[in-house]
């Protein structure tokens, strides 16, 4: 496998894809190197964990260089040297074959063919393509298959699907629908409020007649049975991107987790979990959240009253889908095991 070839797929672990935010404070762990070399599959956040005792504060150690105009993007073999300067800790790339020091790292956007620097792409691209959360109004309103076929009400790849559309008529037709399956409910538990409805993409189909408010669509693609009911509309519009640029809120957040992907009970590092704060919060994409144990309520025996310990702090979380009212989010770190219920919160730094 040549060099230029691991160039192209390793884009991912170019530093400077990551980090926007300039924090204070950064902690070098106690048993740090002084020098790293970068192996194939490595992502920011794991490098990072090499030196800092918070990964996602990489940016601080970084002696930026406006000047130059095209920085160089980190590789497998390369060599990664801590130095300091103006007594203040300084990463840089060791370039030995050309005897320059890289002192920034480069900002680039990539496909989704290319690795997620911070955030494995494979472990979230389910979540970009196929989920999202609608409200209420937005799935009453949506298009449902209605039957199809011979009387089926279970469909598949190449059946023909009739879908209704009651409320506009097709007034905006398009030549390809997804298929939804509506979800899981979102509630905020201490308040009640519904924050949004998860809505799963299952299949695809190809419109390939009209008649009045129904439309005939050829199943192309289905993820699991298609039946009568499920929900079709047009993909949503998204960008979907491969980078991320991990920072802390602009304001203070605490909230909860609402839900749990692919386990039962509990859930650890690379897992997707379902926060109840979103855009309206003041959150966005790359956000980093830690969260927490709630304290458990005891009884002071000696002084006859009821007292909340401290909460425990048990990971750290990057938000990679924000909605409205709820955001999606990849544990990065897990110390304890992730609850349903659990505490969110701003980074203490």
């Amino acid at each position: 496998m040549g060099r230029k070839f691991l160039r192209n797929m390793i884009a991912g672990v170019s530093l400077a894809i990551l980090f926007g935010a300039a924090v204070a404070n950064v902690s070098l762990k106690d048993s740090h190197p002084d020098e790293y070399y970068v192996k194939p599959g490595d992502t920011l956040w794991d490098i990072s964990k090499v030196f800092l005792n918070e990964p996602w504060l990489w940016p601080e150690l970084w002696h930026g260089n406006e000047s130059i105009e095209n920085p160089h993007l980190i590789y497998p073999g390369d060599k990664i040297i801590l130095r300091y300067v103006d007594d203040k800790p300084r990463l840089m790339v060791d370039d030995s074959d050309s005897g320059v020091i890289k002192l920034s790292p480069s900002i680039r956007e990539s496909d989704l063919s290319s690795p997620v620097p911070v955030i494995p792409l494979e472990t979230i691209e389910s979540f970009l393509r196929d989920a999202w959360v609608l409200d209420k109004d937005e799935i009453d309103r949506a298009p449902y298959i209605l039957g199809g076929e011979n009387q089926r009400v279970i469909f598949g790849q190449g059946d023909l699907a009739h879908v209704r559309d009651p409320e506009t008529h097709w007034k905006n037709l398009f030549k390809n629908y997804a298929v939804f399956r509506v979800g899981e409910r979102y509630v905020d538990e201490k308040t009640n409020e519904i924050l949004g409805y998860e809505a799963l993409r299952i299949g695809q189909g190809k419109v390939e007649k009209k008649s009045g408010d129904l439309i005939s669509i050829r199943i192309e693609k289905s993820e699991e049975e298609l039946k009568a009911g499920d929900k079709v509309m047009v993909s949503p519009p998204r960008a979907l991107k491969s980078v991320y640029y991990p920072s802390a809120p602009d304001v203070e957040i605490e909230g909860a987790i609402v839900r749990l992907f692919g386990r039962l009970t509990s859930v650890a590092r690379h897992d997707v979990v379902v926060i109840n704060r979103g855009a309206r919060e003041g959150l966005k994409e790359g956000h980093v959240l830690e969260t927490y144990h709630r304290g458990e309520v005891v009884r002071d025996d000696q002084r006859g009253e009821i007292v909340r310990l401290p909460d425990t702090k048990s990971g750290v979380m990057v938000l990679f889908r924000v909605f409205d009212k709820v955001s999606y989010g990849l544990i990065m770190e897990s110390y304890l095991p992730i609850y349903k219920s659990d505490i969110v919160r701003s980074p203490e730094q």
